[in-house]
């Protein structure tokens, strides 16, 4: 399933670059869901700004979106699994809605939310794996607090053009969903992190 949503974002995102009416029809955009466009809070995530924004979005969702696939199919099944994925993008956009909804100017698009889900899912269970950046192996755990503490003070300078609320409430989506998946998993991240060779955890 991870594949296919790889594929179909791609396709969709090649073609609004191909046909900027479907673009604009998926968008985020405040005025067109005061219209009741509310396709807009899930069509945000199947469009990407340019190649970089793609494939650094979809790089990302492989890799993690493949393993927690193979943790959370058996639990949930793979329809579960893609209603997570679009639960991500549905929750990071929702803040956003709420701070936004009444600037006609403001639009958002890219699956950044869904997968800082699946990215802070993955943490969760592995907090001490490394994660590599920019070439460089770092603990997942230490990566996802510099992630939150940039992502906080980049949203509160606002100078760039990234939806960074949708990074931290995508994210803590991925926390929420998974503790209430398997409330146990809170104890024992706890333990995990205490414990950096105990390997993280895995849903029994």
């Amino acid at each position: 399933m991870t594949l296919l949503l790889i594929l179909l974002t791609t396709a969709v995102t090649l073609a609004a670059w191909k046909w900027p009416s479907l673009s604009q029809a998926l968008i985020y955009s405040p005025p067109g869901v005061a219209r009741g466009q509310y396709w807009r809070l899930l069509g945000h995530g199947f469009i990407h700004a340019n190649s970089t924004h793609l494939m650094f979005n979809m790089i990302t969702l492989y890799f993690f979106g493949t393993v927690m696939e193979l943790v959370l199919t058996p639990r949930i099944g793979q329809a579960g699994f893609v209603l997570f994925y679009l639960s991500g993008l549905l929750v990071a956009i929702l803040p956003t809605h709420l701070k936004h909804r009444h600037n006609p100017r403001f639009r958002s698009l890219g699956a950044s939310g869904a997968i800082s889900a699946m990215l802070f899912a993955y943490i969760l269970l592995r907090p001490w794996s490394l994660l590599f950046v920019l070439f460089i192996p770092v603990p997942a755990i230490l990566f996802a607090a510099a992630y939150v503490i940039y992502s906080v003070r980049a949203q509160d300078r606002g100078r760039d053009r990234v939806n960074h609320s949708a990074h931290l409430w995508g994210g803590a989506w991925g926390v929420v969903f998974m503790l209430g998946l398997e409330p146990s998993l809170a104890g024992r991240f706890l333990e995990a992190l205490m414990s950096p060779a105990s390997g993280g955890i895995w849903l029994g």
